[in-house]
């Protein structure tokens, strides 16, 4: 098998692998103190120029390196950064300790700088005014042992400004408010007991259906992945290598099935560093999923791979992995073939790549994300692992494959426009949960217009690409393939305008929410929130209006969220009760905005570990969590303002009808409870 596989990886796409994964050990060393490998003490001392500075001393644990902050920024790297109130800026950052020079082969023989044991780093200071409050900021570090990585990591750091004009180190680490975390943990709230018993999630049968929907997509995603050009071409190569290389056919045949069956391993066990996140933070894999820099990584692959689909360069992985991988695949039984197997995966990367990061951040955003990751990663593993065993058992259907030539071009280009509009919705992820208003709602349709529009053109024929063969006549597939599309641009057009044909029903959710527009509060047919990320407002509202509160724990990111307010909460018999009987109130879990200082605070979950909330998602998913025992958006719930638990909450529930029930139910427990108060 040596020298089989063409692998088509870039050796940038590591870095995203590391972000990835990094981030959940990032979840979960920030939820337990134990596991920390560098350690920082903050102190001062004055500068050459007289000017204070801030000394930042790392203890490194034995056998780990930690980065410098003179790498750049598309390696491993450490960085110190000023929170933007500072009236300071940074002029320059001394290093001092035990650094080190190497070539790093885990990204190509790049050259790296790094500190083992001990590092002290004096950042340079220059007022930009006069002191005013206190000087705070961020290490972000990472570190590696091995092939394990932490980080990147963020350690804040926070300094006061003495009488003199000195600066004098402060804690920056949080303190437990029992004020504060009263308001987060609503003791009136019985769930096994509500005023009415309608509603639910249906939480076990949901799972179930669920898991079954969530492994029909994984599959699907392996199915397209099996046609693409870095993996179709081995399925006769590899079927022909077992039968004929085996003593017997039976032989070749279980050589086959156990390829199969490793593919399915393999990926598999991409979810199996997920299993260790510590679960009394139910918002950690929801933190991962919609993690901005992750997004944004995301985006860039996409964006990157379409390009190369596009052909305008090819993507490959270093000699070194290459010939380390498919060496070891020349190793004879059982061990042999699961290198074979790893090898079609490296291999396959470049194809696969942006179908498993859709799968993987999907996934997340799911609640019980670490059992669905692995249910999607199956359904993917087993789609791509399958034929090779189908293929050696029934070796005549090899014959009816078609062989590769120009329609696999046509779809690999094909491919590079789903990307590009996939690439599209990752960098709009970050850009609502961070709100840099880069991608306004209408921004995004007309780009997702344009995609559409060149890839209708490519099938026809009227766009070609530089290693597109002479022109041919054009099949049916292909025709109709481009018809739909352009029926799908034609389709998204209203999306640009400011009137109440721009809801498109068919992609809620992909787009930005109706609300996100350049037009400002869009006029076509939507609910407002009455308050947003403010529940202590909400009640002050309920009470002085005398209505219940509908409490919306949604996401910037939350695809389902999108559906229901833009299909389900205009209809009919919905809008009327939301708008003129209840208070709504919608809180944001992801949304990234630090609190205030003085709001910022450990809070104790009800299985007596600690939390740190620090920013308004961190707070209201905090408030799901403690309060109702779930972690999933959109989920809704209908309280008194006295805060009783008026029915079972409820999650996505695409039928109107039975979503204008359940509000009806929790209308007729709110009577209940304000006659029973009557009477007293």
């Amino acid at each position: 098998m040596k020298n089989l596989y063409r692998l088509c990886s870039p050796p940038s796409l590591l870095l995203v692998v590391i972000l990835f994964f990094s981030l959940a050990q990032q979840a979960l060393a920030q939820n337990d103190s134990t596991q920390k490998v560098v350690t920082w003490e903050f102190s001062t001392q004055p500068g050459a120029d007289g000017r204070p500075a801030i000394l930042l001393h790392a203890h490194i644990l034995d056998g780990w390196k930690l980065y410098s902050t003179t790498m750049p920024d598309s390696l491993p790297n450490s960085r110190v950064a000023l929170d933007s109130s500072a009236r300071s800026k940074i002029t320059g950052i001394d290093e001092q300790g035990q650094l080190q020079t190497s070539k790093d082969p885990l990204f190509s023989n790049a050259l790296t700088r790094f500190f083992i044991h001990d590092a002290q780093w004096t950042v340079h200071l220059q007022p930009a005014g006069s002191p005013q409050g206190d000087l705070k900021g961020t290490v972000t570090f990472m570190a590696i042992y091995k092939d394990s990585v932490v980080g990147p990591l963020e350690v804040p750091f926070r300094y006061g400004y003495a009488a003199d004009g000195s600066l004098v180190a402060k804690s920056a680490s949080l303190k437990e408010s029992s004020t504060s975390s009263g308001n987060l943990k609503l003791t009136s709230i019985d769930l096994t007991n509500p005023v009415n018993k309608c509603g639910g999630t249906g939480a076990e049968d949901s799972q179930s259906k669920g898991l079954l929907a969530i492994f029909v997509l994984g599959f699907l995603g392996g199915l397209v992945g099996l046609i693409m050009p870095c993996t179709f071409p081995m399925i006769p190569l590899t079927v022909s290598f077992f039968t004929k290389r085996a003593a017997s056919r039976s032989k070749g045949v279980a050589n086959a099935f156990l390829y199969g069956f490793f593919i399915f391993l393999i990926y598999v066990l991409i979810s199996v560093p997920f299993y260790f996140l510590k679960s009394n933070n139910a918002n950690i894999l929801n933190n991962i999923s919609t993690n901005v820099w992750l997004n944004v990584a995301f985006a860039l692959v996409f964006f990157v791979f379409a390009l190369s689909f596009f052909g305008l360069f090819e993507i490959t992985l270093p000699s070194s992995i290459s010939n380390s991988v498919d060496a070891k695949s020349s190793i004879g039984s059982i061990g042999g073939i699961f290198f074979m197997a790893l090898t079609l995966a490296i291999v396959s990367f470049s194809c696969t790549g942006p179908i498993l990061g859709t799968l993987l951040v999907g996934a997340l955003n799911q609640n019980g994300g670490a059992v669905q990751l692995t249910v999607a990663m199956a359904g993917f593993g087993m789609a791509l692992g399958l034929p090779f065993a189908l293929f050696a058992l029934f070796p005549n259907w090899l014959q009816s494959l078609p062989r590769s030539g120009d329609w696999m071009n046509t779809i690999k280009k094909f491919f590079g426009f789903i990307e590009l509009a996939l690439a599209l919705k990752y960098l709009s992820n970050a850009d609502l949960v961070t709100h840099w208003g880069l991608l306004k709602r209408e921004t995004f349709f007309a780009l997702w217009i344009l995609i559409g529009l060149g890839l209708s053109l490519y099938l026809l024929g009227v766009i070609r690409f530089g290693h597109d063969g002479p022109p041919k006549k054009l099949g049916v597939i292909r025709i109709t393939t481009a018809v739909l599309f352009l029926a799908f641009v034609v389709y998204l057009v209203p999306g640009l305008t400011n009137t109440r044909y721009a809801n498109r029903s068919l992609v809620s959710g992909f787009p930005p929410p109706l609300s996100y527009s350049l037009y400002g509060a869009a006029s076509s047919k939507s609910i407002e929130a009455n308050v947003v990320n403010d529940f202590d407002k909400a009640l002050e509202l309920a009470k002085k209006e005398h209505k219940p509160i509908l409490i919306d724990f949604t996401g910037w990111a939350c695809v389902n969220c999108r559906k229901m307010e833009e299909n389900v909460w205009p209809k009919p018999g919905v809008e009327d009760l939301i708008s003129k009987d209840y208070i709504l109130v919608s809180l944001y879990v992801d949304d990234r905005k630090l609190l205030p200082d003085d709001q910022q605070f450990i809070f104790t979950t009800g299985d007596g570990s600690k939390k740190e909330i620090r920013t308004v998602g961190d707070k209201f998913a905090t408030l799901q969590s403690e309060n109702f025992s779930n972690a999933s958006q959109p989920f809704y719930v209908l309280i008194s303002p006295d805060q009783k638990l008026l029915t079972r909450p409820v999650g996505y529930t695409p039928d109107a009808g039975a979503y204008a029930l359940w509000l009806r139910c929790g209308l007729d427990a709110f009577k209940g409870v304000q006659e029973k108060t009557a009477a007293r």
